[in-house]
Order: C-alpha cells, then structure tokens, then sequence
C-alpha cells in the first residue's frame, strides 16, 4: 500500500526554468555574449549548475574557471529565483486531492537547502511537505537513493510504501535504487518521450493532471 508521494523539484513540481534561464544568460552577458533563446536552455533545468553552464558558455566542470562562473551564477539566480517560478498546471489541485486523501507526500531535489527552501516557503510548501530533502542534506545526491532513504525514514514509511515521480533519469535510478515505485514525467525538462520509455520507470506520464490516476494504479 502506498503511504507517501515524494517528488523532484524542477521541472516534476515547479517551472523554474525561467528563472533558471535567465541566470545562465547573465554569465553570457557578462562573458560579453548574446542571451540565448529560452528554449535553446529550458532543457537543462534539472540539470543544475553542471548544466547549464555547459549549454550556456560550454564550460566544463573542469574548466579552471567554473567554480568562480558557478559561485557568480549561483548568487544572481539566488537574486531572481521567484520572479518567474510558479508551480505546473494541475500540481495545487494534486497536493490537495493527496492531503485530502490522506497520502503524505515530500520533496526530494538535487537543488542545495539554500537555494530550495526559499522557494518552497514561496511557493506555501513547506509546512505542508512531509519530508524536504536537497542536494546537500543526505550523504549523496541523486542518483545515489541516499536522499530518498532519508526521505523515507522522516516519513517513517517503509520505502516500498512510497511512490518517486521526476522528470530526469537520476531520479528514477534513485528510486528504483531506494525500492520506491517511480513515475517519470514526460512534461518537464528532461528528454523526448521515447528516452523516457528507456529509463524503465513504472508509469510515464505526459501531464500533471494525469498524475493522480497513475498514483492510483500504483496504490
């Protein structure tokens, strides 16, 4: 029986590629480059800093200068970070049918604390998530299932009660890793749909508001 929903941040609750965007595009602009087309980079959303710092400047995390391009893209999104973020269609009414019907559900990202729980606390979900881990609250980060372990244990719900839903192969590999059923979700920063298929979730979903039923399935 499935106790606890646990759900990846960007792109599977939140659109903060906008956000996300308009940060990358300011170490162009101060590389002395042109903005880049936000579709050109929404796909690296999930990807974090690695990310898209690849696909805005092709910098490598081995390039000597990442880390002082990193720090600088870390801080002027810190400073834009709820000026675009919403959550997706269709999420609100699914918190609330979960709440309503007394399933738990938490968050697990790979996004640091510091960068995560202002977000949560503007988008009202804190005090409502059972559970908030991030990239840097368990020992390792997704794909290891550290986090959703972690996650797990604060719910104190066996892993095998517990759904993962997100929309990045890591996050799958580190529920299935965990032994939680996993959902990958088709509308959010991560690949084409037939990719998705290859990552051998449980269900794939293409929409928020198909969420609830494939939970369903999976109870």
């Amino acid at each position: 029986m499935i106790k606890t929903v646990f759900f990846d941040f960007d792109g599977t609750l939140a659109d903060t590629a906008q956000d996300l965007v308009q940060a990358a595009n300011k170490q162009r602009i101060r590389a002395g480059l042109l903005s880049l087309p936000f579709e050109s980079l929404r796909g690296y959303a999930s990807q974090g800093s690695p990310g898209l710092l690849k696909a805005a400047l092709n910098l490598s995390t081995e390039d000597a200068n990442y880390p002082s391009i990193k720090e600088q893209f870390l801080a002027d999104y810190f400073d834009c970070m709820t000026d675009k973020t919403v959550l997706f269609e269709g999420i609100a009414e699914l918190l609330d049918t979960l709440e309503l019907q007394q399933i738990s559900w938490g968050i697990v990202t790979n996004k640091a604390e510091n960068l995560s729980f202002p977000i949560f606390d503007y988008l009202g979900l804190t005090h409502r998530s059972i559970a908030n881990i991030c990239g840097d609250t368990a020992a390792r980060p997704k794909p290891y299932p550290d986090p959703l372990l972690l996650a797990a244990q604060k719910a104190q719900v066996s892993p095998h009660e517990c759904i993962y839903v997100g929309d990045d192969e890591r996050d799958i590999i580190a529920g299935k890793a965990a032994g939680m059923k996993t959902i990958a979700v088709g509308y959010g920063y991560g690949p084409d749909l037939k990719t998705i298929s290859q990552w051998n979730a449980d269900k794939v979903v293409t929409s928020p508001c198909e969420l609830w039923d494939t939970i369903n399935t999976l109870r």
